[in-house]
């Protein structure tokens, strides 16, 4: 059988995670499964390297069919001329979603405050990049976003930019549930989440849904309790491993069926089912489609920031906190601005960065 390709672009935590879990994951009968190509592809090409090399020896141990390459990215349109992958995995962003910790600062301070989706362009930047190329020169590779895809997924649909689908966010809670409900695999397990409820709600209406074969789930906030308690590096490990089964099967040509953030270009976290280039929605009877959306929506809120048609705001939270520094930013900006506003908020961080981080509520 013809070797399925998958590129992995980052050789950060998340790309690792999901590089080490395929290399456990990939297929070992080449007779029923294609065997597995994966080429990491870092700005950083020693990293790269050593990301591969890892991942060959655990292969090895593992004794799948996969082979590993690690390779500078130096030009997106390049790579994917060149390289023209089954799948893209988009895993590098401009920022980290743990400077909070290593470098605390103003910046941080200001990203508490709005909510994470102040980030929404730092995020969305490569992963803009990467749809352009593939759009550009290899349009049948499957774009498959890492980077906070509940949000930068709708914003890459309103640039009319392809992406197949995201991982993580919901994927790991619905990892999570399948192994609380002790479940063989997530075929009856249908999840609606968004990025926002990584962390418990405080106000239970604002739960995670989840079903079973059609029956709601009762308990989802006491069944993640303990997963939610886990360090995010750990949840973060587990949504690789995730991903890596999702790209394992998907470039074996089955149908799977999991739950996924940014599915269609929509906002928020779905229940699906995939089979290569085909993907749909899976709700559970008497969901609408709307009302799906809708729910998504009014959860991603608490991440401060909206995409909506092809316009991104901020709810007052967050803009009342951008105002001070932003103000024109802070009123929304069209999905077409992406790049202007972009550059903004890196002059923002890099002026916020030498300042002390403040204690939240303080600074208004």
């Amino acid at each position: 059988m013809t070797a399925r390709h998958v590129a992995i672009v980052g050789s950060g935590s998340f790309g690792r995670a999901i590089c080490h879990s395929l290399a456990a994951l990939a297929p070992r009968d080449t007779a029923a499964r294609p065997p597995l190509r994966v080429t990491v592809l870092a700005r950083d090409g020693a990293a790269a390297a050593e990301v591969a090399r890892a991942c060959r020896v655990r292969a090895a141990v593992s004794g799948t069919a996969v082979e590993f390459a690690g390779e500078t990215l130096s030009d997106e349109v390049d790579a994917l001329r060149r390289l023209r992958p089954d799948a893209l995995v988009c895993c590098a962003s401009a920022q980290s979603p743990y400077e909070r910790v290593t470098a605390p600062s103003a910046w941080t301070s200001l990203i508490e405050q709005a909510g994470f989706g102040l980030t929404l362009p730092l995020q969305a930047s490569i992963a803009a990049r990467l749809a352009r190329a593939v759009a550009e020169v290899s349009p049948g590779t499957l774009l498959v976003n890492g980077c906070f895809p509940d949000a930068v997924n709708p914003l890459l649909a309103a640039l009319g930019l392809p992406v197949h689908c995201g991982i993580g966010n919901v994927a790991t809670l619905a990892a999570c549930l399948q192994a609380s409900l002790g479940l063989p695999d997530q075929g009856g397990l249908a999840v609606l989440g968004h990025h926002a409820q990584l962390a418990a709600p405080g106000d239970p209406a604002g739960e995670v849904r989840a079903w079973h074969d059609g029956t709601p789930v009762a308990g989802v906030t006491e069944l993640l309790a303990a997963d939610r308690a886990l360090p995010r590096t750990e949840l973060n490990a587990i949504g690789g491993h995730a991903a890596a089964r999702l790209l394992a099967d998907l470039l074996s040509d089955m149908e799977v069926h999991t739950s996924l953030p940014g599915p269609l270009g929509l906002p928020g976290g779905y229940p699906v089912r995939l089979a290569g280039a085909a993907i749909a929605l899976d709700l559970p009877a008497g969901l609408t489609t709307e009302a799906a959306i809708d729910w998504n929506t009014r959860a991603g809120r608490r991440d401060g920031v909206e995409v909506s048609g092809d316009r991104v705001g901020y709810p007052d939270r967050a803009a009342a906190a951008l105002a001070p520094h932003l103000p024109d930013v802070a009123a929304g900006w069209p999905a077409d601005a992406l790049d202007e506003v972009g550059d903004q908020l890196t002059a923002l961080r890099q002026r916020l960065r030498r300042a002390q981080p403040v204690a939240v509520g303080s600074a208004r």
